[in-house]
This record gives C-alpha cells, sequence and structure tokens, in this order.
C-alpha cells in the first residue's frame, strides 16, 4: 500500500513513546515513574524534536507517571514548550483508540505529539504509514524501544481524515542519553 497524497496542508504526527520506567514493588502500572534511564533518555528526545524541526504545536501525553515525566523532561528542552493535554485514553490504548484521539485534534495544528505506550504506539504507526523512507517502517517492526520517535507525515484539511494507509513515515529515532 502506498501513501496517498491528499488535499490540505502537509501535516504530522509525532509518536513518542514514554522513556524507560521503573518497576517499584507495590506500585500500579499507571504510576510507575521513569527509572535513571529514562529520566537520562526523555531530555536527549526533547532535543532530538527540536534539532530535526519535529516541535508540536499541540502534545497529546497519557496520564501514566512515567509517560507524563517523560512529556515534562523532554519539553523542558524547547524555548516555549506547546499546551499539552493529559489524555487518559493514550493509557493502555490500542489503535482505534489512538486513532479517535488523534480525529479529535484542532484543524489549526499542523504538528501533534502523542506520548505514550507500547504497543499502541508502535501498531499505531505501522497502520498508518503506507510508505516509509528508508528502512523506517522495518525499524518499526523490528522493535519501537523506549524513548523510540516516530514521525507520519500526510496531507488533509482536518486530523479526522487520517486514516491507515495514507500517511508516509519519514523517520525513526530512539533518544539515548550517557551515564554520568
Amino acid at each position: 500500500m502506498t501513501a496517498r497524497i491528499g488535499a490540505g496542508p502537509l501535516r504530522r504526527l509525532v509518536v513518542l513513546r514514554h522513556a524507560k520506567s521503573a518497576w517499584p514493588d507495590g506500585v500500579a502500572d499507571h504510576e510507575r515513574p521513569l527509572g535513571p534511564r529514562g529520566r537520562r533518555d526523555a531530555p536527549v528526545a526533547g532535543r532530538m524534536l527540536a534539532e530535526t524541526d519535529c516541535l508540536p504545536d499541540l502534545a497529546l501525553c497519557s496520564t501514566a507517571v512515567r509517560a507524563r515525566e517523560t512529556w515534562e523532561l523532554a519539553a523542558a528542552q524547547w524555548g516555549t514548550p506547546p499546551p499539552v493535554r493529559h489524555e487518559p485514553r493514550l493509557y493502555a490504548a490500542d489503535v482505534s483508540d489512538l486513532l479517535q484521539v488523534v480525529h479529535e485534534a484542532p484543524p489549526e495544528v499542523e504538528t501533534l505529539l502523542l506520548v505514550g505506550h507500547n504497543p499502541g504506539l508502535e501498531e499505531l504507526v505501522l497502520a498508518l504509514a503506507g510508505d516509509g523512507l528508508d528502512d523506517t517502517l522495518d525499524q518499526v517492526r523490528t522493535k519501537f524501544p523506549t524513548s523510540a520517535i516516530a514521525v507520519l507525515a500526510w496531507h488533509g484539511t482536518t486530523w479526522r481524515a487520517l486514516a491507515p494507509g495514507t500517511a508516509l513515515l519519514t523517520g525513526v529515532m530512539v533518544a539515548r542519553g550517557k551515564k554520568k
């Protein structure tokens, strides 16, 4: 299947899987914080988004602690972070749930950031990508690890028009910070 070129402005959906979390005893999954590696990697993700000109107009972030911490550390790398909406439907979401949330983005948003979890994010990227540049689709199929970023581009007048197979996967990056 090949991404279709449609009418409307070029829009980008940037998908960021939360950074590596900790697994403290007795802590519910939703409340798990970032681990040391996650606290190193999340700021790197923010810098990578800035360096590749992928800063969002709006961020939609899971309410899970590890996703919120990833967002805060990444966004702290930018001069003026965009508005963020903490969206409970992104936690444990499947492709259908994720796409429903994306479809609700305001039409003036040209670059939208989702901060969430696997397997839903990986499956969303693969479902939306009708095509990919270089070996990007194979990268996502192989592994979409913590702190992974996928950038999908498509033309559309509203976010509601984004459908499976209509986007081009233009980039995949994995943020990794250096141990101190």
